[in-house]
Protein backbone atom coordinates (compact mmCIF):
# COMPACT_ATOMS: atom_id res chain seq x y z
CA UNK A 1 0.00 0.00 0.00
CA UNK A 2 1.35 3.43 -0.97
CA UNK A 3 2.31 5.57 2.00
CA UNK A 4 0.02 8.56 2.43
CA UNK A 5 1.21 12.15 2.31
CA UNK A 6 0.58 14.42 5.27
CA UNK A 7 -1.14 17.61 4.13
CA UNK A 8 -1.96 20.53 6.40
CA UNK A 9 -4.90 22.77 5.49
CA UNK A 10 -4.99 26.14 7.26
CA UNK A 11 -8.42 27.79 7.38
CA UNK A 12 -11.76 25.98 7.42
CA UNK A 13 -13.92 28.20 5.24
CA UNK A 14 -15.31 27.08 1.87
CA UNK A 15 -11.94 26.60 0.23
CA UNK A 16 -10.11 24.96 3.10
CA UNK A 17 -13.01 22.75 4.17
CA UNK A 18 -13.62 21.41 0.68
CA UNK A 19 -9.91 20.73 0.12
CA UNK A 20 -9.61 19.01 3.50
CA UNK A 21 -12.47 16.65 2.62
CA UNK A 22 -11.24 16.12 -0.94
CA UNK A 23 -7.67 15.25 0.04
CA UNK A 24 -8.77 13.39 3.17
CA UNK A 25 -10.23 10.76 0.86
CA UNK A 26 -6.75 9.71 -0.31
CA UNK A 27 -4.15 11.33 1.99
CA UNK A 28 -3.62 12.19 5.67
CA UNK A 29 -5.02 15.67 6.31
CA UNK A 30 -4.71 17.84 9.39
CA UNK A 31 -6.82 21.00 9.37
CA UNK A 32 -5.73 23.99 11.44
CA UNK A 33 -8.09 26.77 12.48
CA UNK A 34 -8.27 29.40 15.23
CA UNK A 35 -12.00 28.80 15.86
CA UNK A 36 -12.62 26.04 18.46
CA UNK A 37 -16.19 25.56 17.23
CA UNK A 38 -15.02 24.84 13.68
CA UNK A 39 -12.40 22.39 14.91
CA UNK A 40 -14.98 20.62 17.05
CA UNK A 41 -17.43 20.33 14.16
CA UNK A 42 -14.87 18.77 11.85
CA UNK A 43 -13.75 16.28 14.47
CA UNK A 44 -17.42 15.39 15.04
CA UNK A 45 -17.77 14.60 11.34
CA UNK A 46 -19.55 17.74 10.15
CA UNK A 47 -18.43 20.46 7.71
CA UNK A 48 -18.02 24.07 8.80
CA UNK A 49 -19.92 25.41 5.78
CA UNK A 50 -23.23 24.70 4.07
CA UNK A 51 -22.51 22.08 1.42
CA UNK A 52 -24.85 19.11 1.04
CA UNK A 53 -22.37 16.84 -0.74
CA UNK A 54 -19.70 17.59 1.84
CA UNK A 55 -22.10 16.57 4.60
CA UNK A 56 -22.84 13.29 2.80
CA UNK A 57 -19.19 12.45 2.19
CA UNK A 58 -18.14 13.21 5.77
CA UNK A 59 -20.99 11.04 7.05
CA UNK A 60 -20.46 8.08 4.73
CA UNK A 61 -16.75 7.86 3.85
CA UNK A 62 -13.75 6.99 6.01
CA UNK A 63 -11.73 10.18 5.72
CA UNK A 64 -8.24 10.63 7.11
CA UNK A 65 -9.05 14.09 8.45
CA UNK A 66 -8.56 15.60 11.88
CA UNK A 67 -8.76 19.24 12.93
CA UNK A 68 -6.69 20.99 15.56
CA UNK A 69 -6.01 24.33 17.21
CA UNK A 70 -2.36 23.39 17.78
CA UNK A 71 -0.02 24.74 15.05
CA UNK A 72 2.83 22.41 16.00
CA UNK A 73 0.62 19.34 15.59
CA UNK A 74 -0.65 20.66 12.28
CA UNK A 75 2.64 21.70 10.69
CA UNK A 76 5.02 19.04 11.97
CA UNK A 77 6.08 16.56 9.23
CA UNK A 78 3.68 17.96 6.65
CA UNK A 79 4.81 17.69 3.04
CA UNK A 80 2.35 20.32 1.84
CA UNK A 81 0.80 23.21 3.75
CA UNK A 82 -2.28 24.67 2.07
CA UNK A 83 -3.15 28.26 3.00
CA UNK A 84 -6.89 28.93 2.74
CA UNK A 85 -7.32 31.91 5.03
CA UNK A 86 -9.50 34.96 4.17
CA UNK A 87 -8.14 37.90 2.20
CA UNK A 88 -9.98 41.02 1.08
CA UNK A 89 -9.53 44.14 -1.03
CA UNK A 90 -10.15 47.64 0.34
CA UNK A 91 -11.01 49.94 -2.60
CA UNK A 92 -10.71 53.04 -0.40
CA UNK A 93 -7.08 52.28 0.42
CA UNK A 94 -6.38 50.52 -2.89
CA UNK A 95 -4.97 47.77 -0.71
CA UNK A 96 -5.39 43.99 -0.70
CA UNK A 97 -5.10 42.63 2.86
CA UNK A 98 -2.92 39.52 2.71
CA UNK A 99 -1.90 39.63 6.37
CA UNK A 100 -3.54 36.28 7.19
CA UNK A 101 -1.55 34.54 4.44
CA UNK A 102 1.70 36.15 5.54
CA UNK A 103 1.05 35.15 9.15
CA UNK A 104 0.48 31.52 8.14
CA UNK A 105 3.72 31.45 6.13
CA UNK A 106 5.62 32.89 9.08
CA UNK A 107 4.08 30.47 11.57
CA UNK A 108 4.43 27.44 9.31
CA UNK A 109 8.15 28.00 8.86
CA UNK A 110 8.64 28.06 12.63
CA UNK A 111 7.66 24.39 12.74
CA UNK A 112 8.45 23.12 9.24
CA UNK A 113 11.28 24.39 7.05
CA UNK A 114 10.86 21.97 4.15
CA UNK A 115 7.16 21.71 3.35
CA UNK A 116 5.85 23.25 0.15
CA UNK A 117 3.45 26.06 1.07
CA UNK A 118 0.55 26.21 -1.38
CA UNK A 119 -1.48 29.41 -1.29
CA UNK A 120 -5.14 28.88 -2.17
CA UNK A 121 -6.36 32.24 -0.83
CA UNK A 122 -6.99 34.93 -3.44
CA UNK A 123 -3.96 37.22 -3.59
CA UNK A 124 -2.77 40.17 -5.71
CA UNK A 125 -0.88 39.61 -8.93
CA UNK A 126 2.81 39.27 -8.11
CA UNK A 127 2.32 38.41 -4.42
CA UNK A 128 3.88 34.93 -4.56
CA UNK A 129 7.01 36.15 -6.32
CA UNK A 130 7.35 38.93 -3.75
CA UNK A 131 7.02 36.46 -0.88
CA UNK A 132 9.68 34.22 -2.37
CA UNK A 133 12.15 37.08 -2.73
CA UNK A 134 11.31 38.66 0.63
CA UNK A 135 11.67 35.39 2.51
CA UNK A 136 14.32 33.75 0.33
CA UNK A 137 11.94 30.78 0.08
CA UNK A 138 11.32 29.02 -3.24
CA UNK A 139 8.87 26.56 -1.68
CA UNK A 140 5.96 29.01 -1.77
CA UNK A 141 3.56 28.46 -4.68
CA UNK A 142 0.09 29.59 -5.67
CA UNK A 143 -2.69 27.32 -6.89
CA UNK A 144 -6.01 29.00 -7.74
CA UNK A 145 -9.35 27.44 -6.86
CA UNK A 146 -12.55 27.78 -8.87
CA UNK A 147 -15.39 26.88 -6.53
CA UNK A 148 -19.06 27.72 -6.28
CA UNK A 149 -20.56 28.42 -2.87
CA UNK A 150 -22.63 25.49 -1.68
CA UNK A 151 -20.98 23.23 -4.29
CA UNK A 152 -17.34 23.52 -3.30
CA UNK A 153 -16.70 19.79 -2.88
CA UNK A 154 -18.57 19.01 -6.11
CA UNK A 155 -16.27 21.41 -7.95
CA UNK A 156 -13.18 19.90 -6.34
CA UNK A 157 -14.29 16.37 -7.22
CA UNK A 158 -15.09 17.43 -10.78
CA UNK A 159 -12.60 20.24 -11.53
CA UNK A 160 -12.57 21.98 -14.89
CA UNK A 161 -8.78 22.31 -14.59
CA UNK A 162 -6.00 22.04 -12.03
CA UNK A 163 -3.52 24.91 -12.03
CA UNK A 164 -0.37 25.21 -9.96
CA UNK A 165 1.77 28.33 -10.33
CA UNK A 166 5.12 26.60 -10.35
CA UNK A 167 7.00 24.08 -12.51
CA UNK A 168 8.99 22.30 -9.81
CA UNK A 169 8.75 18.63 -8.91
CA UNK A 170 6.82 19.62 -5.77
CA UNK A 171 4.26 21.54 -7.83
CA UNK A 172 3.85 18.58 -10.14
CA UNK A 173 3.40 16.32 -7.11
CA UNK A 174 0.75 18.59 -5.59
CA UNK A 175 -1.17 18.73 -8.86
CA UNK A 176 -1.04 14.93 -9.01
CA UNK A 177 -2.50 14.70 -5.50
CA UNK A 178 -5.41 16.95 -6.47
CA UNK A 179 -5.99 14.93 -9.63
CA UNK A 180 -5.83 11.61 -7.77
CA UNK A 181 -8.40 12.79 -5.23
CA UNK A 182 -10.79 14.03 -7.94
CA UNK A 183 -13.19 11.92 -9.98
CA UNK A 184 -11.87 13.30 -13.27
CA UNK A 185 -8.89 11.24 -14.49
CA UNK A 186 -8.57 13.36 -17.63
CA UNK A 187 -8.77 16.79 -16.00
CA UNK A 188 -6.33 19.24 -17.66
CA UNK A 189 -3.32 20.09 -15.48
CA UNK A 190 -1.47 23.35 -16.08
CA UNK A 191 1.85 24.21 -14.43
CA UNK A 192 2.45 27.92 -14.95
CA UNK A 193 4.43 30.81 -13.53
CA UNK A 194 3.21 32.09 -10.17
CA UNK A 195 2.13 35.49 -11.46
CA UNK A 196 0.40 33.88 -14.43
CA UNK A 197 -1.55 31.63 -12.05
CA UNK A 198 -2.59 34.63 -9.96
CA UNK A 199 -3.73 36.38 -13.12
CA UNK A 200 -5.72 33.34 -14.26
CA UNK A 201 -7.71 33.45 -11.02
CA UNK A 202 -8.54 37.16 -11.23
CA UNK A 203 -9.29 37.22 -14.97
CA UNK A 204 -11.49 34.11 -14.77
CA UNK A 205 -13.61 35.57 -11.98
CA UNK A 206 -13.76 38.95 -13.69
CA UNK A 207 -15.03 37.31 -16.87
CA UNK A 208 -17.77 35.60 -14.86
CA UNK A 209 -18.62 38.94 -13.26
CA UNK A 210 -18.78 40.44 -16.76
CA UNK A 211 -21.31 37.75 -17.78
CA UNK A 212 -23.44 38.54 -14.74
CA UNK A 213 -23.21 42.28 -15.41
CA UNK A 214 -24.03 41.86 -19.11
CA UNK A 215 -27.21 39.87 -18.59
CA UNK A 216 -28.25 42.13 -15.73
CA UNK A 217 -27.95 45.14 -18.04
CA UNK A 218 -29.91 43.24 -20.68
CA UNK A 219 -32.58 42.66 -18.03
CA UNK A 220 -32.55 46.34 -17.02
CA UNK A 221 -33.20 47.29 -20.63
CA UNK A 222 -36.00 44.77 -21.07
CA UNK A 223 -37.67 45.61 -17.79
CA UNK A 224 -37.57 49.33 -18.61
CA UNK A 225 -39.23 48.65 -21.98
CA UNK A 226 -41.78 46.13 -20.74
CA UNK A 227 -40.23 43.33 -22.81
CA UNK A 228 -40.16 39.57 -22.21
CA UNK A 229 -36.57 39.35 -21.02
CA UNK A 230 -36.55 35.56 -20.84
CA UNK A 231 -37.33 35.34 -24.56
CA UNK A 232 -34.49 37.72 -25.36
CA UNK A 233 -31.97 35.82 -23.22
CA UNK A 234 -32.95 32.45 -24.64
CA UNK A 235 -32.63 33.79 -28.17
CA UNK A 236 -29.23 35.32 -27.48
CA UNK A 237 -27.86 32.24 -25.71
CA UNK A 238 -28.73 29.76 -28.43
CA UNK A 239 -25.68 31.13 -30.21
CA UNK A 240 -23.00 28.52 -29.36
CA UNK A 241 -20.38 31.27 -29.18
CA UNK A 242 -22.34 32.79 -26.28
CA UNK A 243 -23.90 29.81 -24.49
CA UNK A 244 -26.25 29.75 -21.51
CA UNK A 245 -23.86 30.01 -18.57
CA UNK A 246 -24.30 32.80 -16.02
CA UNK A 247 -27.25 34.25 -17.93
CA UNK A 248 -29.95 34.37 -15.23
CA UNK A 249 -30.56 37.97 -14.10
CA UNK A 250 -29.97 38.82 -10.46
CA UNK A 251 -29.59 41.86 -8.24
CA UNK A 252 -25.85 41.85 -8.97
CA UNK A 253 -22.81 39.69 -8.39
CA UNK A 254 -21.58 39.21 -4.83
CA UNK A 255 -20.12 36.62 -2.48
CA UNK A 256 -16.57 35.77 -1.49
CA UNK A 257 -14.81 36.20 -4.82
CA UNK A 258 -16.30 38.32 -7.58
CA UNK A 259 -16.57 41.72 -5.83
CA UNK A 260 -13.04 41.70 -4.42
CA UNK A 261 -11.44 39.96 -7.41
CA UNK A 262 -12.80 42.46 -9.94
CA UNK A 263 -11.63 45.40 -7.83
CA UNK A 264 -8.26 43.80 -7.20
CA UNK A 265 -7.75 43.18 -10.93
CA UNK A 266 -8.76 46.78 -11.64
CA UNK A 267 -6.10 47.98 -9.20
CA UNK A 268 -3.46 46.11 -11.22
CA UNK A 269 -4.36 48.23 -14.28
CA UNK A 270 -3.03 51.42 -12.70
CA UNK A 271 -0.58 52.02 -15.57
CA UNK A 272 -2.39 49.98 -18.26
CA UNK A 273 -5.18 51.37 -20.49
CA UNK A 274 -8.53 49.70 -19.79
CA UNK A 275 -12.27 50.35 -20.02
CA UNK A 276 -13.94 46.94 -19.63
CA UNK A 277 -12.70 46.10 -16.12
CA UNK A 278 -13.83 49.46 -14.73
CA UNK A 279 -17.12 49.04 -16.56
CA UNK A 280 -17.77 45.70 -14.87
CA UNK A 281 -17.26 47.18 -11.41
CA UNK A 282 -19.43 50.20 -12.23
CA UNK A 283 -22.15 48.06 -13.82
CA UNK A 284 -22.61 46.05 -10.63
CA UNK A 285 -23.22 49.20 -8.61
CA UNK A 286 -25.54 50.61 -11.28
CA UNK A 287 -27.57 47.40 -11.25
CA UNK A 288 -28.25 47.71 -7.52
CA UNK A 289 -29.33 51.33 -8.07
CA UNK A 290 -31.70 50.21 -10.82
CA UNK A 291 -33.21 47.37 -8.77
CA UNK A 292 -33.72 49.65 -5.77
CA UNK A 293 -35.50 52.22 -7.97
CA UNK A 294 -37.74 49.52 -9.43
CA UNK A 295 -38.73 48.48 -5.91
CA UNK A 296 -39.37 52.08 -4.89
CA UNK A 297 -41.77 52.48 -7.83
CA UNK A 298 -44.03 49.89 -6.23
CA UNK A 299 -44.74 52.18 -3.24
CA UNK A 300 -44.62 49.44 -0.62
CA UNK A 301 -44.84 50.72 2.96
CA UNK A 302 -42.98 47.68 4.33
CA UNK A 303 -40.42 45.89 2.16
CA UNK A 304 -39.43 42.40 3.26
CA UNK A 305 -35.94 41.19 2.35
CA UNK A 306 -36.17 37.42 1.94
CA UNK A 307 -32.80 35.80 2.65
CA UNK A 308 -29.47 37.62 2.75
CA UNK A 309 -27.37 34.62 1.77
CA UNK A 310 -25.67 34.96 -1.58
CA UNK A 311 -27.01 31.76 -3.13
CA UNK A 312 -29.45 28.95 -2.42
CA UNK A 313 -27.76 26.25 -0.39
CA UNK A 314 -25.13 28.69 0.88
CA UNK A 315 -24.59 30.20 4.31
CA UNK A 316 -22.45 33.06 2.96
CA UNK A 317 -23.91 36.55 3.26
CA UNK A 318 -20.65 38.34 2.40
CA UNK A 319 -21.16 41.17 -0.11
CA UNK A 320 -24.47 39.68 -1.27
CA UNK A 321 -26.16 41.91 -3.82
CA UNK A 322 -29.47 41.98 -1.94
CA UNK A 323 -27.75 43.68 0.97
CA UNK A 324 -26.68 46.47 -1.38
CA UNK A 325 -30.29 46.85 -2.50
CA UNK A 326 -31.47 46.82 1.11
CA UNK A 327 -29.09 49.65 2.06
CA UNK A 328 -30.32 51.75 -0.86
CA UNK A 329 -33.95 51.28 0.18
CA UNK A 330 -33.21 52.23 3.78
CA UNK A 331 -31.36 55.34 2.59
CA UNK A 332 -34.68 56.41 1.01
CA UNK A 333 -36.52 55.98 4.30
CA UNK A 334 -38.29 52.73 3.43
CA UNK A 335 -39.21 50.44 6.33
CA UNK A 336 -37.36 47.17 5.79
CA UNK A 337 -37.80 43.87 7.59
CA UNK A 338 -35.59 40.82 7.10
CA UNK A 339 -36.17 37.08 7.03
CA UNK A 340 -32.91 35.17 7.31
CA UNK A 341 -32.68 31.96 9.38
CA UNK A 342 -28.90 32.37 9.56
CA UNK A 343 -29.27 35.48 11.73
CA UNK A 344 -29.52 35.16 15.50
CA UNK A 345 -29.86 38.86 16.39
CA UNK A 346 -33.19 40.66 16.54
CA UNK A 347 -31.95 43.48 14.29
CA UNK A 348 -29.69 43.62 11.25
CA UNK A 349 -28.27 47.01 10.22
CA UNK A 350 -31.08 48.61 12.22
CA UNK A 351 -33.77 46.57 10.46
CA UNK A 352 -36.04 44.17 12.32
CA UNK A 353 -35.30 40.48 11.82
CA UNK A 354 -38.54 38.48 11.68
CA UNK A 355 -37.86 34.87 12.62
CA UNK A 356 -41.22 33.40 11.69
CA UNK A 357 -41.61 33.15 7.92
CA UNK A 358 -45.42 33.30 7.86
CA UNK A 359 -45.38 36.43 10.03
CA UNK A 360 -42.79 37.91 7.68
CA UNK A 361 -45.03 37.16 4.67
CA UNK A 362 -48.02 38.80 6.33
CA UNK A 363 -46.20 41.96 7.39
CA UNK A 364 -44.37 42.65 4.13
CA UNK A 365 -46.25 44.58 1.44
CA UNK A 366 -43.56 43.57 -1.04
CA UNK A 367 -41.15 40.63 -0.69
CA UNK A 368 -37.75 41.09 -2.33
CA UNK A 369 -35.83 37.92 -3.16
CA UNK A 370 -32.72 37.62 -5.31
CA UNK A 371 -33.63 34.01 -6.12
CA UNK A 372 -37.00 32.29 -6.18
CA UNK A 373 -37.44 29.36 -3.78
CA UNK A 374 -40.16 26.78 -3.28
CA UNK A 375 -41.13 28.45 -0.01
CA UNK A 376 -42.22 31.59 -1.90
CA UNK A 377 -44.86 29.82 -3.98
CA UNK A 378 -47.77 30.82 -1.75
CA UNK A 379 -46.93 34.53 -1.84
CA UNK A 380 -45.63 34.79 -5.39
CA UNK A 381 -47.91 37.72 -6.15
CA UNK A 382 -46.07 39.80 -3.54
CA UNK A 383 -42.56 38.83 -4.65
CA UNK A 384 -40.16 41.05 -6.58
CA UNK A 385 -37.33 39.03 -8.13
CA UNK A 386 -35.42 39.03 -11.40
CA UNK A 387 -34.82 35.27 -11.23
CA UNK A 388 -36.19 34.30 -14.66
CA UNK A 389 -34.99 30.70 -14.78
CA UNK A 390 -35.36 29.58 -11.17
CA UNK A 391 -38.81 28.04 -10.71
CA UNK A 392 -40.14 27.91 -14.23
Amino acid sequence: MTEKTKITVVGLGYVGMSLAVLLGRTQDVVALDIDPERVERVNAGSPTVADRLMEQVMASEMLSLVATLDPEVAYRDAEFIIVATPTDYDPQKNYFDTSSVEQVIEQARQYNRTATIVIKSTIPVGFTAEMRVERGDERIVFSPEFLREGQALEDNLHPSRIIVGDRSAEAERFAALLKEASLEPDVPVLLTGSTEAESIKLFANTYLAMRVAFFNELDSFGLSRGLDVREIIEGVCHDPRIGAGYNNPSFGYGGYCLPKDTKQLLANYEDVPQHIIQGIVDANSARKDFIANEILKRDAKVVGIYRLAMKQGSDNMRSSAIQGVMKRLKAKGVEVIVYEPLLTDERYFNSEVVCDRETFFERADLIVSNRMEDGLGGVRGKVFSRDLFGLG
